[in-house]
């Protein structure tokens, strides 16, 4: 791949969305120079049910962005999401090496390694970790700010959040993309990528959820201090919607896509009661936030609020909806782009894959997949991209 150009691929339940981006000579935003789409065939909830259907969706796509930008795409960044994906908090701790008791990059690495060997079982059998995140730390019981290195103390502990994917999952999408002759660098959660261009500095530091409303699955990320704190993906999406409308309206679901969508004309039917099933749907989603948000201890207490993306994010009333149920600041999610030639938030996750490209040089990112590198050389450098 050219050293001033990346390309990120977001394979969704709905869409396969390629971009490719090129740094811009101002060092900001990268300028988007090619895009391409294709329809989703062979996945279910985020996991692919068939690998060639999806290789075959891949390359329209591929072909797609490669005729726009003019570059062939032989290498790419990659997201996972779907109900596979998930996190753990785990908290490690470790004896300070040095005998003038200051804190090393070693006695870091080794209190995360701490926490990792601290997950059950019955939360990592079967699970690959793709992002390491160190969320706070604690020198002889203190909590600190900032990294630990440097500073003098007897016990080190670290609290940490692994994403991790179910490990099948993983392999069958790596396998998809490499089949379409595409190199895989990467992979990052796709509600972490989506964060890089949905939400700022401020709200990340002050603290937030970014909410992506996908066809099948809804998928959150919350953050606080800079850091992700938590994920999580919900088994339910606006495809679930439109199933709700069909059998309320009583018509095929076709035309019930046409009607959420609010491009079916000439139709006779109540709005109130097409209003009151939409809101029901998401109302139960907004519910399924709020839980994870009282399991975590957030619930009410993000000043940045929710921030809402991905292809549902579009429906009527969302917004004051998630204000009310939520009792937190709301909005739907923008992206800013230097060329502007992305209309809608949907495309954030490949956008934002390119924008990882471009943070970590020949770094690896947070994620451990079959490709990278040893995780404890790239975590301390890659974590500021989360940094104000």
């Amino acid at each position: 791949m050219s050293r001033n150009i990346t390309v990120g691929i977001d394979i969704g339940t709905y869409q396969i969305k390629v971009v490719v981006a090129e740094q811009s000579k101002q060092r900001g935003l990268p300028r988007i120079i090619g895009t391409g789409y294709a329809e989703s065939k062979g996945m279910r909830h985020g996991y692919i049910i068939n690998t060639t259907d999806i290789t075959r969706s891949l390359l329209i796509a591929k072909q797609q962005a490669e005729k726009i930008s003019g570059h062939i795409i032989k290498k790419a960044y990659l997201s996972i999401g779907g109900v596979g994906l998930g996190s753990v908090i785990s908290t490690g701790k470790t004896i300070v090496s040095r005998a003038d008791a200051q804190i090393s990059d070693l006695d870091i690495e080794n209190s995360i390694q701490k926490a990792e060997q601290s997950i059950s079982e019955a939360q990592s059998i079967n699970r690959k970790i793709i992002h390491t995140i160190p969320i706070k730390h604690r020198i002889d019981g203190k909590i600190i700010l900032g990294r630990p290195d440097d500073m003098r103390g007897t016990q080190l502990e670290s609290e940490v959040l692994f994403v991790t994917s179910l490990e099948n999952h993983l392999n069958d999408l790596i396998e998809a993309v490499e089949d379409a002759d595409i190199e895989v660098i990467d992979v990052m959660a796709s509600p972490v990528a989506a964060s890089f261009v949905t939400l700022t500095k401020t709200q990340k530091v002050a603290g937030c959820v970014l909410a992506n409303i996908g066809a099948e699955t809804v998928s959150i990320v919350v953050f606080e201090n800079s850091v992700p704190i938590s994920l999580e993906v919900f088994p339910v999406g606006s495809t679930d919607i439109t199933n709700d409308i069909a059998l309320g309206l009583k018509i095929p679901l076709e035309e019930a896509e046409q009607v959420k969508r609010g491009s079916m004309i000439g139709s006779v039917y109540s709005q109130k009661k097409l209003d009151d099933i939409i809101a029901d749907r998401l109302s139960d989603i907004m519910e399924l936030i709020d839980a994870h948000l009282k399991k975590i201890g957030r619930s009410g207490l993000l000043p940045a609020g929710i921030i809402i993306t991905g292809g549902g994010s579009g429906l009527k009333n969302l917004n004051d909806l998630a204000k009310s149920s939520l009792k937190l600041p709301s909005r739907i999610a923008t992206i800013a782009t230097e060329n502007n030639n992305i209309k809608d938030s949907t495309w954030a996750v490949a956008y934002g894959l390119c924008i990882l490209g471009f943070s970590t040089d020949d770094q690896s990112s947070l994620g451990v997949t079959k490709i990278t590198k040893n995780l404890f050389n790239s975590v301390f450098k890659t974590i500021k991209q989360f940094l104000p």
